[in-house]
């Protein structure tokens, strides 16, 4: 009995391994290597290349703003990195000084701001009742939200335009903030609902278990797990009010036009003032940036929220 098993016993020792096992650990993907690779000194210097090339367009204008009339007039802006004493901020005073433009960057701030805000809130509401909250009809009108994702801004443009044209909301403030609002809040609340909707059913059970309130759900639960979504949101909704142009020249009157409104009319008045033209663009781009960078750590604390909760 031994002689025979012996034999199969060395046969199982000596039969040849699987291809697995053979192999050891599986390959590695083209992607994975690539990513593997990119920690490597030669491909940090071509990234950051190709970022200082990507940047140019934005130096070129910092540069520009920063030079006056004549030597814009003179040469390009890349004379400035052999000429540093080119540099001058007279180009910002002097637009600083103008009432026309400090108005416009004040109606900007009143139309972004509102607009970003009343989005924020009404579309974590609406995606927190979308997403774990049974009312009739709730599949229907979900579907009426994703149905009006598709519907292009400049097709309501005319239509409200007559609607409220001989009304005194028209050409104020208010209308351009509830038109971004409006056209804002499908995909507000598409976002945010599939993410809230990703959330774990425990979650809300046990809270409800112990005697919270839907508010109160929301508030201690929804809103600390929902930061990356909601933060981003915000962050997209402020960038596209801020950066508009084609509904502020619809629905913004004289007194209450928008920065993009005023550079606008700046470039159709006076095409060579490039001086002018440079400081507000860049004032405009600066703003956003910075609202970007702030948002970024209440985005990653949001993230580690979700993470640890």
């Amino acid at each position: 009995m031994s002689a025979q098993i012996e034999p199969a016993e060395s046969a199982e020792r000596e039969a040849p391994d699987a291809p697995g096992d053979r192999e050891g650990a599986p390959r590695r993907s083209t992607a994975a290597r690539l990513v593997a690779r990119s920690g490597s000194g030669l491909v940090q210097v071509l990234l950051i290349l190709i970022a200082l090339f990507w940047m140019l367009p934005t130096l070129g204008l910092l540069f520009s703003s920063l030079r006056s009339p004549a030597d814009n007039a003179a040469s390009g802006w890349w004379a400035v990195l052999t000429e540093p004493s080119q540099l001058t901020l007279r180009n910002y005073a002097d637009l600083l000084d103008n009432p026309d433009f400090v108005a416009s960057f004040g109606n900007t701030v009143l139309i972004t701001v509102p607009a970003t805000a009343i989005i924020v809130v009404v579309a974590s509401l609406a995606a927190y009742a979308f997403a774990w909250l049974e009312f009739p009809g709730r599949d229907w009108l979900f579907l009426g939200v994703v149905g009006l994702l598709v519907v292009p801004l400049q097709v309501a443009l005319v239509p409200i335009s007559s609607l409220y044209g001989g009304t005194p909301l028209y050409g104020s403030i208010a209308a351009v903030v509830l038109f971004h609002v409006g056209f804002g809040l499908p995909f507000g609340i598409f976002l945010l609902r599939n993410f809230f909707a990703a959330i774990p059913r425990d979650l809300l059970e046990a809270a409800r278990m112990d005697g919270g309130k839907e508010l109160t759900i929301f508030r201690r639960v929804i809103l600390p797990l929902g930061g990356p979504a909601i933060a981003s949101l915000g962050i997209f909704q402020f960038l596209w009010v801020w950066n508009d142009l084609l509904v502020a020249l619809v629905f913004a009157s004289e007194a209450s036009q928008p920065m993009t409104v005023a550079l606008q009319s700046e470039m159709r008045q006076f095409g060579a003032n490039i001086d002018v033209i440079s400081a507000g663009a860049f004032l405009s781009m600066v703003v956003p940036l910075l609202v970007f960078f702030a948002f970024q750590r209440y985005f990653v604390q949001g993230v580690m929220a979700g993470a640890v909760k």
